[in-house]
């Protein structure tokens, strides 16, 4: 098990495009560090310098007390598990699993020994006589999974490993990657463009940027505490809710402003930094599962909405509502929206939008119809403030 270290890593290709800038992070002895992001964000690119596949332009690559940057690949001593998974369908499970073994010239008894123990580590011990092209598209994972486990290395390189899979074998694989990780305890850097794996599976997630890292941290911390809007945007499904609002004084105090709706902030809820905002337009954003039914008796701060869609998923309602509030438009906004939906990023660019889609969760037994008028109940202790020039988030003084 050995630590990894970008140390302000660069990398530039020689057509002058620059797919990484400036890039330091630390990932621990044992980690399971997952690097998320869009397409075109740098993530893979950062994999495969680690890897040996990609000369780096600029800073260095540690692993362990090793620099690495002039190592050859083979001599790096880590594993990797592609996308595709790489197989040779003349070969049978057993010789898959057993082929790197066999190029380092182990003894037959060590290779057998090695490659039966991690096939009942993957659940693949009754197919070690088969062909690739007669097993699942899951087993055909874990066999590629096998040939790196099998040569017992000091990192583990995982590139969108599950992204050739239908859903349902996604969520069961993504559960036993991170349960072999912990077993083995072996250092891995995983990539993915897919959040949900991120958050379900990684120690700690590192979401990038146009080859610039954004922010680090636990999952729950990127989830609870996004340091700017392309990580609130991006971190979370459904995704936060964005939507303008002025800043007004009111009392002691301050207050949402929208176009004819005013949302009061009580004090203490870091809104003192708000003050510097008033006659401003900020950027709130709010997680669906703090924008809920407004029940008789409700406290809350209210918002009239008109319900325009109805999702049940059984155990509640996803219910899509229109706030008389203008959409967040900002490039990091518009670049999620694109890679996702592009027609939700059309939608974003008109030019006389004065409403936004706000998704709401309410109790499964809720009784709420489309295109009916409703009240929402809102965790103002809860909201997110962003500046609307910088994107990012309006947490002490220094973001003012």
């Amino acid at each position: 098990m050995v630590p990894v270290t970008f140390g302000g890593v660069g990398k530039v290709y020689g057509d002058g495009t620059r797919a990484l800038t400036d890039f330091s992070l630390e990932i621990a002895d044992g980690e399971l560090m997952v690097l998320v992001g869009p397409s075109g964000c740098g993530k893979t690119t950062a994999l495969r310098m680690v890897a040996g596949l990609e000369e780096v332009t600029e800073g260095e690559i540690r692993i362990g007390d090793d620099v690495v940057n002039d190592v050859e690949a083979r001599r790096r001593d880590v594993a990797m598990v592609f996308q595709n998974y790489a197989l040779y369908p003349h070969m049978s499970v057993f010789d898959n699993i057993a082929f790197p073994l066999r190029s380092r010239r182990l003894r037959r008894d060590e290779i057998r020994e090695r490659v039966e123990r991690t096939a009942s580590l993957l659940g693949l011990t009754e197919h070690l006589a088969r062909r690739p092209k007669s097993l699942s598209g899951g087993q055909r994972q874990r066999v590629a999974m096998g040939r790196a486990i099998v040569r017992e290395p000091r990192l583990y390189l995982m590139d969108e490993p599950l992204s050739n899979l239908d859903a349902k074998l996604r969520v069961q694989m993504r559960a036993e990657i991170a349960r072999l990780q912990r077993e083995l305890g072996v250092t891995t850097i995983y990539v993915t463009h897919d959040q949900i794996e991120a958050m379900t599976m990684g120690s700690r997630i590192c979401v990038m940027r146009k080859g610039v890292l954004q922010q680090v941290g636990p999952p729950q911390e990127l989830y609870d505490d996004p340091v700017n809007l392309f990580v609130a945007t991006f971190v979370g499904s459904p995704a936060m809710n964005l939507f303008r609002a002025s800043i007004e004084r009111r009392g002691d105090g301050v207050a949402l402003a929208l176009p004819r709706q005013l949302l009061p902030l009580p004090a203490g809820n870091g809104t003192a930094l708000l003050a510097a905002y008033i006659g401003r337009s900020v950027a709130v954003g709010v997680r669906p599962e703090h924008v809920t039914e407004a029940t008789a008796g409700d406290e809350r701060p209210q918002l009239g909405v008109d319900v325009l869609l109805v999702e049940a998923l059984g155990s509640e309602l996803h219910v899509h509502v229109e706030l008389e509030a203008s959409p967040v438009v900002t490039d990091e906004v518009l670049e999620i929206a694109l890679d996702t939906d592009a027609a939700v990023a059309e939608t974003l660019t008109q030019a006389d939008a004065v409403t936004t889609q706000v998704v709401a969760r309410f109790d499964s037994r809720s009784r709420v119809d489309p295109g009916s008028p409703s009240r929402v109940g809102v965790d103002v202790d809860r909201l997110h403030f962003f500046d609307l020039d910088s994107g990012r988030a309006i947490r002490d003084a220094r973001d003012v």
